[in-house]
């Protein structure tokens, strides 16, 4: 095994988030609202993207850093055609351990096949509601949330692992914890509930509308008693929690009320190629740059070295004082840089 990049708090680099497309089909409030991403918004146009060749030789220097999983984001990654092909190079050219990606599932019962053949390890889709008001609200758009469903049914179908990701907001979609959970629990998937974070700029973040992981534990743990699940590695973002009879588990992201910025081993790749080293960073590296400028593979490995082993990100950690006074930095955008 790859000895790991360390940073300046100790933390490896052992995850790579990549984002393969900034544009998306929906309009979430708390990712890209319409207001903000409306029909005059300049997205990402070619040759500003990565190529799947030019993905491929810099995933190939982060494995060199340490770097096991890589996990597929967007925007929505199955916008982009040849998301199959990649995860495929991926697999076959990187030998990567763990080959994920995240959808909001509009489009993934017609890819869940090809991206099984692929050799794609896990799956996770996004579900905030199961009421079609409430999930049309919150996708911006109107939409269904009945083809995400079949997407997800798709996808088991295919054999693809497929866990389930809800953010949840006071007075938004709050009421439908228990139902979100008992859907999910009843057909054996593992459903994660997310805190609401203040990602971004354009979001209307606020503290009021967090609702804090103990109160969701607390509110299953009445109908279905839980018990905690340790951790399955140092830096695994989810503190999870099986049900007592047996019925699998959920997951809580708390980042806002529990925050794990001590064990992160997370780097973020956004579509134009800038480097991440935080969700909550403003500032990237220009990674493509770095490559099409002539870099060879030791090159982007001493680059990439270089970047992580300055690394002092811990915003959850310090969030309360950053927000003391009133005036939250700004942040890069979720949706160019993928959750």
């Amino acid at each position: 095994m790859t000895a790991p990049a360390l940073d300046r708090l100790n933390r490896p680099l052992r995850d790579l988030r990549i984002s393969v497309t900034d544009r998306c089909n929906f309009r979430c409030p708390y990712c890209m609202p319409r207001e903000v991403f409306g029909p005059g918004y300049a997205f990402l146009r070619d040759p500003q993207l990565m190529s799947t060749e030019e993905i491929v030789r810099i995933v190939r220097a982060f494995r060199g850093l340490g770097v096991e999983k890589v996990r597929l984001t967007g925007g929505e990654p199955l916008l982009r055609a040849d998301v199959p092909e990649l995860v495929r190079a991926l697999k076959t050219e990187v030998a990567l351990r763990d080959v994920a990606l995240t959808t909001n599932g509009w489009l993934l019962e017609s890819k869940a096949v090809a991206l099984r053949a692929a050799g794609l390890d896990r799956l996770n889709v996004s579900v905030d509601s199961l009421d079609d008001t409430v999930a049309g609200k919150l996708n911006g758009l109107g939409f269904s949330i009945a083809r995400v469903l079949r997407g997800i049914d798709a996808a088991t179908a295919a054999g693809l692992p497929v866990k389930l990701n809800c953010v949840l907001q006071r007075g938004v979609n709050d009421g439908e914890i228990l139902t979100l959970a008992e859907y999910f629990r009843e057909r054996g998937l593992t459903l994660r509930f997310i805190e609401f974070m203040d990602v971004g700029n354009t979001n209307q973040w606020s503290a009021m509308q967090v609702v804090p992981a103990l109160e969701i534990v607390r509110r299953i743990n009445e109908k279905w008693p839980l018990e905690a699940v340790g951790p399955g590695y140092r830096g695994e973002v989810a503190t999870r929690y099986r049900y007592r009879d047996g019925r699998g588990q959920i997951g809580i992201i708390s980042s806002v009320t529990e925050p794990f910025c001590r064990d992160c081993n997370r780097a973020r790749l956004s579509a134009d190629g800038k480097l991440y080293t935080c969700l909550f960073a403003s500032l990237g590296w220009d990674v493509l740059g770095h490559l099409r400028g002539g870099a060879d593979d030791a090159e982007m490995q001493r680059f990439l070295t270089q970047i992580w082993s300055g690394r002092t990100d811990r915003y959850s950690d310090e969030r309360a004082g950053l927000l003391a006074d009133g005036t939250p930095r700004a942040k890069i955008e979720m949706s160019y840089i993928g959750g």
